[in-house]
């Protein structure tokens, strides 16, 4: 059983000291992989290649542009998830998007991984 030291400083007080740890507290480790929603999950799952929004709404089957772009892709840019491939100018024709490292590595940890 360890020692402690009591130290008594009035009626009302009491001092009490405990001794150190032997062993160093865990460390936590923290979590590097992002928290998305089920609706940025779906659409990391589709890319497998470069895409086109319209490509990707396609295999999402979605058909509401705004509610796409609000809920998948808006989302999957901020948190760094995928890219544009032409950054300059995004509302280019020739858009499209493909997945980041970041996004990469959490498509691979899904268990719907294809």
């Amino acid at each position: 059983m360890k020692n402690y030291i009591f130290n008594h400083y009035s009626e009302n007080f009491l001092r009490m000291s405990f001794p150190a740890a032997s062993a160093p507290a865990e460390q936590v480790i923290p979590q590097v992989i992002p928290q998305v929603t089920t609706q940025v999950e779906a659409l990391l799952l589709v890319m497998n290649r470069e895409l086109s929004r319209t490509e990707i709404q396609e295999k999402l089957k979605l058909t509401d542009k705004k509610n796409f772009k609000e809920n998948y892709l808006k989302p999957a840019l901020e948190q760094d998830l995928i890219v544009m491939t032409i950054p300059d100018k995004p509302k280019s024709s020739l858009q499209k998007y493909r997945l980041t490292t970041k996004g990469k590595t959490l498509k691979m940890q899904k268990p719907d991984n294809q």
